[in-house]
């Protein structure tokens, strides 16, 4: 459901932007071979940037979730370090 709302988000801005980039006249009922061609190209350059970022995002993930998953190793030991520490020191207190 996250996902369908995700690409449904996308979509409408694309429409959007291409709408208010391409269409000037609202005079008319039907395109103009102009409008029509500008929407066409303009969706395509941006379906294109967006296959682009999707696939930087799907080669950068893994090294992404290795480093959350070093990360949250490194912050767990050093709370474990740190309970033992304060477990050490409370005794002698």
């Amino acid at each position: 459901l996250s996902q369908l709302r995700d690409f449904l988000l996308v979509y409408n801005r694309m429409t959007e932007l291409c709408f208010r980039h391409c269409v000037s006249n609202l005079n008319y009922r039907l395109l103009t071979g102009r409008e029509e061609s500008c929407l066409d190209s303009c969706a395509a350059k941006l379906v294109h940037a967006n296959h682009r970022l999707m696939s930087a995002y799907v080669a950068l993930m893994p090294s992404i979730m290795q480093r959350r998953a070093s990360d949250y190793e490194a912050s767990a030991a050093q709370a474990s370090q740190s309970s033992a520490q304060a477990g050490l020191a409370a005794p002698a207190a």
